[in-house]
């Protein structure tokens, strides 16, 4: 709920900033940032989602294939091609 909270207030600043007197140049320098932390935290919420979605959430990569069976043993050779067309 405090990651929603925090998406609220970066909205109203968005709204409020043109209007609070600062140069072109902070402006864009705080806006750039103000989109920083809203993917970051749009993010953060797209994690929180897959978890209690139910969806695993892994931060490293592996390939996919069969760990419980050796590799080659009991397999043909031609059941991993993609058939041409």
């Amino acid at each position: 709920m405090r990651k929603i909270r925090i998406v609220l207030v970066l909205g109203v600043w968005v709204v409020v900033l043109p209007y609070l007197g600062f140069p072109f140049f902070w402006k864009n320098i705080l806006l750039s940032l103000t989109g920083l932390g809203v993917v970051y935290i749009g993010y953060a919420l797209y994690r929180e989602y897959l978890v209690k979605d139910g969806k695993q959430v892994f931060d490293n990569f592996s390939e996919n294939s069969n760990f419980n069976e050796k590799e080659g043993v009991g397999m043909d050779s031609t059941e991993n091609r993609v058939p041409s067309i």
